[in-house]
């Protein structure tokens, strides 16, 4: 059975960080947001904050608040690995139908940082679908909370605060690999 460690927190938190410590131990990392970019350019869209927005809203209020989960299902099982890493699980649906599929074999993890840390790490990382102010920063936090990540954050095996410095929230993460 695969081993899976899933992470859940507000934007900005440090999901993709903690999943690239992963990465740089060779675990494999399906990352949910890859899942709805993927399905913004199927659709034709501009990689923008605002059409990925709406397309993730647009796939849960079709397919079910879990369907970004049930289209990383098959992609988690083609891997056949013995480790996983998931970054980016938003609701308790999608929580649900991983733990339904790997049973006690999935471990969430909740990131948790402050508002002014999350805008800061936001400023430098520059990518093409980030907020360009803390209001837009903000307004995505209300938009992924409205998508149930509050709920999710709360029901987390794992709870790992990212304050510090960068070295010490990797040290978090591979204590959790370990």
């Amino acid at each position: 059975m695969t081993k899976i460690l899933a992470f859940v927190g507000m934007p900005a938190s440090g999901k993709s960080e903690a999943a690239s410590v992963l990465r740089q131990e060779g675990i494999t990392v399906i990352n949910m947001g890859d899942v709805i970019r993927e399905e913004v350019v199927r659709r034709g869209l501009e990689p923008t904050d605002v059409n990925t927005g709406g397309v993730g809203t647009d796939l849960r209020e079709k397919e079910g608040r879990d369907a970004v989960a049930k289209r990383c299902i098959p992609k988690i099982q083609a891997a056949n690995e013995d480790f996983i890493g998931i970054d980016g699980v938003r609701s308790v649906p999608e929580v649900e139908r991983f733990k339904e599929a790997f049973g006690s074999d999935f471990t969430l993890v909740s990131v948790d940082s402050p508002l002014e840390i999350r805008f800061e790490r936001v400023l430098a990382r520059k990518r093409s679908d980030d907020m360009k102010d803390i209001s837009e920063l903000k307004v995505r936090d209300e938009r992924e909370l409205g998508w149930g990540m509050g709920e999710a954050m709360e029901i987390a095996d794992v709870v790992v605060e990212n304050n510090d410095t960068l070295d010490e929230f990797r040290d978090k993460i591979m204590a959790l690999v370990k």
